[in-house]
């Protein structure tokens, strides 16, 4: 974890002595987690019967999120099953608890489906594919966030329509492809997986060429929708959200009010005064650039605090306070959009253990720098009391840096699967940075039948997410909960 004399020692767990187990104690461990928990056992899934209600569990977390936002979540949620599926981590984790788990651990995303995984622009100015969203990353079973993964492409593709055998054959690449990148990674040294990373450029040359060697409209067509999508996500920078986001008002450049997806500090709060405001947010940003290091803390302090905005993101973190913090240089094209993001408890904590990071913020900045290959420059975290006088934990970091995500929903079989691929290979890098890769590769092992029972808990599972849907839908049209739609 990058840090400095600066960070808060609270922050900053206690080292522990790690142990060293040898290339055939690793394969052991494996072997013997295998014996106990039998490949095909990752197949199961049966809603026990003192499940807990699913509506119950978000009405749970919406107590500790802004009341007026919560509708929004709900709307938002209520779109699909898949769009239900997304805000549903609480409830796949309590659910995942049940399941037979082999014992071997690693750092997990917590939320690994489809859509948190995309492109974003490296500290050297390269796009890179990785998994982009860890607020409930800790320390758990390697599975869950396959499962996760494996079970948000089943939901995705019966959403869409596919049929079961295009289904399958999507379902037995992702298990097939985390399974091989597991054993390759077994082989390699622990400096070639921490540097090993997807360059998206090579990739898509590489589709590109294969394209043009085979002819196939479906390769054709992969190659065009991947090169729309780089040169998009190369647009969407810090000037771009100036563009979208801001506008000049005598002279000064403004953050848009767009309640209630987007509103200043000083709507929000207009009985304390700028100034007070000021000093506040002035206090925070000293404290959030404590976290960064010496050169990137430098690279922060040549900006100034210009606005403070609340603004709405996502699916599933709707609700949680997410703020946009305006900065600028000297001169009126240098600015910088930051991002800062209630961190809670992970829905992982629950099942798993207890983080062992005193502050939310850096649990979330940990876990990101620990799987992803390459983080954001100012990745970074704080706790601020608010003006409610509660205590929260925040991360923060660029609001977009040539961010790019795939638009799943019109894509076709071939696309979907080729996708499917790369989030599973990516979700395997990540996994190989903090696990003993050598027991789970021998726990997988060379035949298919990992990935066969990973089909049938998906095909279970999107199931049971679907009759979580209708009844979380009920509960929207019975006026148990109040959704919001369209927003």
């Amino acid at each position: 974890m990058a840090v400095n004399e600066a960070v808060p020692i609270a922050d900053i767990p206690i080292p522990k002595v790690v142990p060293h187990l040898t290339e055939a104690e690793s394969k052991a461990k494996g072997k013997e987690a295998r014996a106990k928990v039998p490949r095909d056992s990752q197949g199961d899934f049966t809603a026990w019967p003192e499940r807990p209600d699913p509506v119950s569990l978000l009405g749970e977390q919406a107590t500790t999120r802004v009341p007026e936002l919560v509708p929004i979540r709900y709307g938002r949620m209520l779109v699909s099953p898949f769009t239900f599926y997304r805000g549903a981590a609480l409830i796949m984790a309590s659910d995942l608890s049940t399941t037979p788990r082999s014992g071997l651990n690693a750092q997990i995303c917590g939320d690994a489906h489809l859509s948190n995984f995309g492109i974003f622009g490296s500290p050297e100015r390269s796009l890179v594919f990785d998994c982009n969203d860890f607020d409930e990353t800790n320390p758990g079973p390697w599975e869950w966030d396959v499962k996760r993964l494996a079970a948000s492409f089943a939901i995705a593709a019966r959403n869409m329509g596919f049929n079961k055998a295009v289904r399958t054959e999507t379902l037995l690449d992702v298990g097939r492809v985390y399974r091989e990148a597991v054993r390759l990674m077994a082989t390699m040294t622990n400096l070639e997986v921490w540097y090993s990373h997807v360059e998206v450029d090579t990739a898509v040359e590489l589709i590109r060429a294969e394209a043009l060697r085979t002819k196939s409209k479906d390769a054709q067509h992969i190659a065009a929708t991947a090169t729309k999508l780089i040169e998009k996500a190369r647009t969407k920078d810090s000037m771009r959200a100036l563009d979208k986001l801001t506008t000049v008002v005598n002279g000064e450049r403004r953050i848009i009010s767009d309640p209630p997806l987007v509103v200043p500090a000083e709507e929000l709060w207009p009985h304390i005064e700028a100034e007070r405001q000021l000093n506040v947010f002035h206090e925070v940003l000293r404290r959030y650039r404590s976290t960064l290091q010496t050169d990137r803390k430098h690279l922060l302090e040549q900006y100034t605090f210009s606005q403070l905005a609340r603004k709405v993101v996502g699916v599933g973190s709707v609700g949680t306070r997410a703020w946009i913090v305006l900065l600028h240089g000297q001169r009126p094209d240098d600015i910088l959009f930051l991002q800062a993001k209630e961190a809670e408890a992970s829905v992982l904590e629950r099942f798993t253990k207890k983080s062992k990071y005193d502050n939310h913020g850096a649990r979330v900045v940990a876990g990101q720098r620990l799987m992803q290959a390459s983080s954001d420059i100012f990745l970074g975290w704080q706790r601020n009391v608010g003006v409610d006088g509660v205590t929260r934990d925040y991360y923060v970091r660029q609001l977009q840096d040539w961010k790019g995500s795939v638009d799943v929903e019109n894509a076709i079989p071939a696309g979907m699967k080729a996708y499917a691929g790369l989030c599973a290979h990516t979700l395997a890098r990540a996994h190989a940075r903090s696990s003993d890769r050598v027991a789970i590769a021998s726990y997988l092992g060379s035949n298919p039948t990992f990935e066969k029972a990973l089909v049938r808990f998906s095909e279970k599972y999107a199931d049971q997410n679907e009759r979580d849907y209708e009844k979380f839908a009920k509960a929207c049209k019975d006026g148990r909960l109040h959704a919001e739609e369209g927003l």
